[in-house]
């Protein structure tokens, strides 16, 4: 745990979605001679949708650093992550329990890899541009097995997840013969399991703008998360390692904040603060320098995706996603459906932003290592923490929705429900399924973004 105790034009955009971009128009667009007929809302591509082409310079700049590359390469690995998401969550659907994980691979995110355990779907994958992998085991039967080992686990095999790359449940063990004592007690057939020593055993990340400080009234500091709003009360959401329900708190200068309305850990490590009436949330997230970064949307990024944290004491770094739904024991006990990551944190960093891109993805939960050797961290996601607490990303250029004389479709869909990969709703008379998980917004309705929902 590392909470900090008290003392241009997208050309690489264009390039990746036009001939998506150029079907959906044509196929969108209402005849201009029809008075009587609105026309329909031009169909985003997984790119645009993510406001991958709206990628902030101190993003790129971040990127460049930490990950070797050039401002193309950048541009053009949003893009293709954000198309490579959409292309992965719509393979799930269709695979089903054959599914056994996707990831990108290259500098640019320029390679899509979708595993299954069934040949004959081979076809079908490549068919859609990705490379396609044959394993012995779904996805869903690795993480039912990482479900009974987290239930015997201990601070000894700190860490457990599915590696979708390997096909396999990887087992970290701070001791020696732990993970194997803990795959023996469980019952779970060896060869299904590969055991990692580990040097360090991770601990939550101890220690209103995303990455910001602020202080807890018992003593200590973390980082903001996000900015949300419930209702009319503005807060933030942040790790619920920082603080209990009823924690006061105060902001990056000392002047008194607000409280911890609601706070979960272990099991998760998600929490959220009530901010008084001196404090607005912004939608965005405090990058290089102390520049804003925009908040626009919160779908979670597929395995291998680059990802950059901000935190109060070591501000702003980039890295990779290495796998999603990892099991984390920490000496106060587990905590489940974090995400593993190559970025960097030391103690105060805690509760921090995580961001893809525009797409926030979750709060900095704990990790180890640090920023001058490197480390591995975990996060919590954000989408889980905002349906449990019925809160609303704040995001910046969001599309207002209708305008006047155009009512909104009927149907199931709302704008600010978060949706979950494989829910179904209604809107405009016709029935679609949740392809990748996100807080819906106006703009996102499900006809316009195929990059999130499929119709069925």
């Amino acid at each position: 745990m590392l909470r900090r105790h008290a003392r241009s034009a997208c050309t690489a955009l264009v390039a990746a979605g036009m001939a998506l971009a150029g079907l959906q128009a044509g196929s969108a667009a209402a005849a201009p001679d029809a008075p009587h007929l609105h026309r329909a809302p031009a169909v985003k591509t997984a790119a645009q949708a993510l406001g991958a082409d709206s990628a902030r310079p101190e993003l790129l700049r971040a990127m460049r650093r930490d990950l070797g590359l050039t401002h193309s390469q950048a541009l053009t690995r949003l893009a293709n992550e954000a198309e490579a998401g959409a292309t992965a969550a719509r393979l799930r659907q269709d695979l089903g329990g054959a599914f056994a994980g996707a990831w990108v691979d290259g500098a640019e995110a320029g390679t899509l890899t979708v595993a299954t355990t069934r040949a004959a779907d081979a076809a079908a994958i490549r068919a859609t541009g990705a490379r396609a992998r044959l394993v012995t085991h779904s996805l869903t039967s690795l993480e039912r097995v990482k479900e009974t080992l987290d239930k015997a686990a201990t601070a000894d095999v700190p860490v457990r997840y599915v590696d979708v790359r390997a096909n396999v449940l990887v087992v970290e063990e701070a001791r020696a013969g732990a993970g194997a004592r803990l795959v023996g007690a469980a019952g779970v057939p060896g060869g299904l399991v590969r055991v990692v020593r580990t040097a360090e055993a991770p601990r939550p990340l101890y220690d209103i703008r995303g990455g910001d400080a602020y202080y807890m009234g018992g003593g200590g500091r973390c980082s903001v998360g996000f900015a949300v709003t419930r209702g009319t009360t503005q807060g933030f959401a942040t790790a619920g390692h920082c603080g209990r329900t009823g924690t006061t708190t105060s902001g990056f200068n000392q002047v008194a904040q607000g409280s911890f309305q609601g706070s979960v850990f272990p099991g998760n490590d998600m929490a959220w603060v009530a901010a008084n009436t001196n404090w607005t949330a912004t939608p965005y997230v405090k990058g290089s320098g102390g520049a804003n970064v925009q908040v626009t949307g919160s779908v979670l990024q597929p395995v291998g995706s680059s990802v950059c944290r901000s935190g109060s004491t070591t501000g702003w770094h980039c890295g990779t996603v290495q796998q999603h739904n990892t099991s984390v024991t920490y000496p106060e006990g587990t905590i489940s459906g974090v995400t593993r990551t190559t970025v960097c944190a030391e103690p105060g960093d805690s509760g921090g932003s995580y961001i893809s891109g525009s797409q926030a993805q979750g709060v900095t939960s704990g990790g180890s290592g640090n920023c001058s050797s490197g480390g591995t961290t975990f996060f919590q996601p954000l989408n889980p923490l905002l349906q449990n607490y019925g809160l609303t990303l704040r995001t910046t250029g969001v599309d207002p929705g209708p305008g006047p004389g155009e009512p909104e479709p009927g149907g199931s869909w709302a704008a600010g429900k978060v949706y979950a990969a494989g829910d179904v709703v209604t809107y405009g008379g016709a029935s679609y399924r949740c392809l990748q998980g996100h807080q819906a917004q106006a703009g996102w309705q499900p006809p316009n973004v195929p990059a999130l929902w499929q119709r069925l």
